[in-house]
């Protein structure tokens, strides 16, 4: 079992930046893959962004491919999503989920066996 959580979510103005960080407890970290989604009103959850347990590899939705980065940090157990040039369509609830499998990065929510609560983005016009 792991248990992750996240934070940092918040009001950003349109073109600003937020870090959204998510701490994982229970299972060792490195032997997960880690991805993030995100859910906006009315609309299926959907990929945004993966990284190998390694960290040497990511992968990224074409819609935040160029404004958002992620990164982990396995000896402090956490995953973040940096995102920049942010616009209200990034408006959304953002989860983090772990993947136990370790080949590529997965894109697919049913692929990913733990998730955090989420967190909310809200980007203003």
């Amino acid at each position: 079992q792991v248990q992750l959580v996240e934070s940092g979510g918040g009001l950003v103005q349109d073109g600003g930046s937020l870090t959204v960080s998510c701490v994982a407890s229970g299972r060792i970290f490195s032997t997960f893959n880690m991805g993030w989604f995100r859910q906006a009103p009315g609309k299926e959850r959907e990929f945004i962004a993966g990284i190998t347990w390694t960290g040497r590899n990511t992968y990224y939705a074409d819609s935040v491919k160029g404004r958002f980065t992620i990164s982990r940090d396995n000896a402090k157990s956490t995953v973040y999503l940096i995102m920049n040039s942010l616009k209200p369509e990034d408006t959304a609830v953002y989860y983090c989920a772990a993947d136990p499998n370790l080949g590529m990065v997965r894109t697919t929510s049913y692929e990913y066996n733990y998730w955090g609560q989420g967190t909310q983005v809200t980007v203003s016009s």
